[in-house]
């Protein structure tokens, strides 16, 4: 089981540094930060840019994994977000990761002025967001005709460190996006359920996330690809409570999502209140007690 942590883009670079340098120190894979303009609770609060921080954090660290958290077309269009995306994998020395949802809307359309998509075209636009962005990834230069992007002599030069091209991750709950994940997809991520800050107990997660495996399993089948080579993401938290608790819980919850497949399960960096509120102490005891042993010597 690989580990990740999702660090909210709150502080300023001074502090949000030891973070980072933090999480790497205590033996997390991967390091995550989410991809908004401005983000539910934290309209009214502190709240920096994905790609500078990300960028920030490969200069400031050496092995961890680098990843968004999702990126979405709501806010990116895909040649110049895979461009940021192969400058980042080049300066973390191929580290990046490059996460991708449909987005979740709100307050990132409303700061550019973008009416809300019914549900069919906002899936449509995520098809070809993740369509164009797997083919700029690989390819050194990509002319791509679709109804929501367009590009002719798009050029990535050199290309990624990582080859053919750095890790896609996209996020998916239903059939629709788990299809599209099967088709292009390094890793797939779930949170189990849509919701907004309501989140259940991570034992229930584990039916959810196991039919949705299995939905992913079989749409692999049907395109020919062997379903071991996509990895299986569960970030809980969000959607799923209670794994941040004690070491007891996390090595529960980490031998439930291992049972079912899971390859990699993240969670959130311990704040002092809402949201993610939790305990930095019992994080640490989480890393010396289940991530460092884990680590091969």
């Amino acid at each position: 089981m690989r580990h990740g942590v999702i660090v909210l883009p709150e502080k300023r670079w001074t502090e949000a540094r030891k973070v980072w340098t933090r999480a790497e120190e205590l033996g997390f894979d991967h390091a995550w930060t989410y991809d908004h303009l401005m983000w539910r609770w934290f309209r009214e609060k502190p709240w920096f840019a994905t790609m500078p921080t990300l960028t920030a954090a490969a200069t400031a660290t050496s092995r961890i994994g680098l990843g968004t958290m999702v990126a979405s077309p709501g806010i990116r269009h895909p040649v110049a977000f895979a461009k940021e995306m192969m400058t980042l994998d080049d300066i973390s020395g191929g580290r990046a990761i490059c996460g991708i949802g449909a987005g979740a809307g709100g307050f990132d359309d409303d700061a550019l002025g973008i009416p809300a998509l019914p549900p069919r075209q906002k899936a449509d636009r995520f098809g070809e967001f993740v369509e164009l962005t797997d083919r700029l990834l690989r390819e050194p230069e990509t002319t791509y005709q679709g109804e929501w992007f367009t590009t002719t002599g798009a050029r990535l030069h050199p290309g990624c460190v990582q080859r053919p091209r750095l890790p896609l991750a996209v996020a998916a709950l239903g059939p629709r996006g788990i299809r599209l994940a099967a088709r292009h997809a390094d890793i797939w991520i779930t949170i189990a359920w849509p919701g907004h800050g309501e989140p259940l107990p991570y034992q229930e997660a584990v039916p959810v996330v196991r039919q949705q495996s299995a939905l992913l399993d079989k749409e692999c089948e049907a395109i020919g690809r062997d379903p071991a080579t996509v990895r299986r993401l569960v970030v809980t938290g969000a959607m799923i409570d209670g794994v941040l608790e004690s070491v007891e819980t996390h090595r529960d919850a980490t031998g439930l999502f291992a049972g079912i497949g899971v390859t990699d399960l993240v969670v959130h960096w311990p704040r002092p209140d809402f949201p993610y509120q939790g305990s930095l102490s019992v994080l640490e005891d989480i890393a010396a007690e289940v991530l460092t042993p884990a680590r091969p010597a």
